[in-house]
């Protein structure tokens, strides 16, 4: 039987040169639409599809390689007595090689304004199962999906044969490619059909790099990216200066960035430490911003993350580079900013153009467990309702602080307690196993007086012992969801130190 190998593709990378070596190399080239019709106008030797199937093009090209002549071709077992005595009989030609890549349903999927039936249309039959079948029977056909392995398949080629080991990896590829290929398509549909929590979940993501290491130096680490890219997702930013990034720089400055959304309104400046903030603040300028951020706690800040919502201007980044950060992340920086950054060589600098835009509804947050995942709603909301149970009612700067407040704590790990004043945090307790020891940290660790300022828990009070706390460090107004069976106790004590209280009914537990 003659050598076959059967291409077509939609990437056409170096397609006329691949096909030239398999002409060279004795291959009679099968292939079908537009990739036919560049080979042939490179002046290669190649058969039309329908002159091995016998049978034309049909349904607007929708049946072209569904046929028995292609299928048996690639399935057939080439040490099986049988098969291919069946392939003679039919007058059957194997196919030995296929180079196939697929519609591109990603890049349709992404235009804007993209209609559902051309969404369909592009959803490929014809080349799935063609890569399918091939990897099948992946000891007597080699195929390749991936423009980036011709190099390495065609040297082998060269050399006589293509190992078994090139061959297992190229069918991993494939059903991988289409595996990938596939969960596109059920999760594009999944979103038109509002379907949030199906019976099966699949996911798909592409590397974006090897990393140095993980949380630690003896832990191996990678980052991937949603096959379908996220606006205004971290992984996709611009790096613009320094050094690679490590695991704990993205986890650390994804939770800036989330945080950093909260705040689409107002120039904003969010510090974080171990993917807790330390330092928040909104002013009238970038400038003010970052001053007041770092003046919330300029110990904490130091070998810190801080993410921007505004351009970053020349005298904001003279203010930056006095201290060690690792990471600044920005949608933009003014050409004198980034000059002044640039001065720090290690300094990690990222542009993210939409870094500030708040999480559209429907998104949805997810966690590993071991063997397993967990996923839910996104926490998007953060102040619901305003309930005013006690006799002082918040005046209208303690509101705006509230919401401020919980906005920030609704970010930490909990339990959180954080103290504010006005649009800047004073202090931050977090991630501790009590609520009081967050709010004596919280306290501990504010700067200036917290006289007349807010204090807002992610939580309820499950006693009055943080209003005790509270009402020693001068607090005026508290913010929290409520719900205790003790409420009336924390509702008292602050009837009996003039301390005006707020229930939200809304719970910002981050575990």
């Amino acid at each position: 039987m003659k050598k076959r190998a059967l291409i077509s593709v939609s990437d056409k990378t170096n397609i006329v040169e691949i096909s030239t070596t398999l002409a060279e190399l004795g291959y009679e080239i099968i292939s079908t639409g537009g990739t036919y019709n560049i080979l042939k106008k490179a002046g290669l030797p190649v058969l039309n599809i329908t002159e091995v199937t016998g049978f034309p093009e049909c349904l607007d090209g929708r049946v072209k390689t569904l046929h028995p002549a292609v299928h048996a071709g690639l399935l057939a077992m080439r040490a099986n007595e049988e098969h291919m005595s069946q392939l003679e009989k039919l007058n059957i030609n194997t196919i030995d090689v296929v180079i196939v890549n697929l519609y591109p349903f990603k890049q349709t999927i992404m235009k804007e304004g993209i209609d559902f039936q051309e969404a369909v249309e592009n959803i490929d039959i014809g080349g799935p199962t063609m890569l399918r079948s091939a990897a099948k029977n992946f000891q007597d056909v080699v195929v390749i999906v991936d423009p980036n392995d011709y190099e390495k398949v065609f040297a082998e080629m060269k050399e006589g044969n293509v190992s078994l080991a090139t061959r297992k990896y190229l069918m991993y590829k494939v059903y991988q490619h289409t595996a990938v290929y596939d969960t596109m398509i059920s999760t594009y549909l999944r979103q038109q059909l509002g379907i949030e929590f199906p019976e099966q979940l699949t996911l798909a993501y592409e590397k974006k790099e090897q990393m140095r290491y993980g949380e630690n130096p003896h832990q191996n680490a990678a980052s991937y990216a949603e096959v379908i890219p996220v606006k205004n997702s971290l992984i996709n930013a611009t790096f613009l200066n320094g050094k690679q990034l490590s695991y704990n720089n993205i986890n650390d400055t994804n939770g800036a960035v989330e945080l950093l959304k909260e705040f689409p309104n107002k120039p904003t400046v969010v510090a974080v430490k171990h993917a807790n903030p330390c330092g928040v603040a909104s002013a009238d300028t970038v400038y003010e911003a970052y001053k007041k951020a770092y003046d919330a706690d300029p110990v904490s800040i130091f070998g810190g993350i801080v993410a921007v919502n505004r351009t970053i201007d020349k005298a904001t980044a003279e203010e930056m580079i006095k201290i060690f950060l690792e990471i600044v992340i920005a949608p933009d920086f003014t050409d004198e900013a980034l000059e002044v950054l640039k001065k720090k060589p290690n300094l990690r600098v990222l542009k993210l153009e939409n870094v500030g835009t708040p999480n559209p509804k429907g998104t949805m947050d997810f966690k590993k467990c071991y063997g397993g995942l967990i996923m839910q709603d996104a926490d998007l909301s953060v102040i619901e309702d305003m309930k005013v149970v006690t006799d002082k009612a918040p005046t209208d700067s303690e509101k705006q602080a509230m919401e401020f407040g919980m906005k920030v704590v609704k970010h930490c790990k909990s339990n959180a307690i954080v103290i504010v004043r006005g649009e800047q945090t004073l202090g931050i307790g977090v991630g501790q196993t009590n609520r009081i020891w967050a709010a004596g940290q919280a306290v501990e660790h504010s700067l200036t007086s917290t006289e007349g300022a807010v204090l807002a828990s992610d939580a309820f009070f499950p006693f009055k012992d943080c209003v005790e706390v509270a009402v020693k460090a001068g607090i005026s107004a508290i913010v929290q969801p409520g719900g205790s069976i003790r409420d009336q106790e924390s509702i008292d004590e602050c009837n009996a130190n003039g301390i005006a209280m707020v229930f939200t009914g809304s719970r910002h537990f981050k575990h």
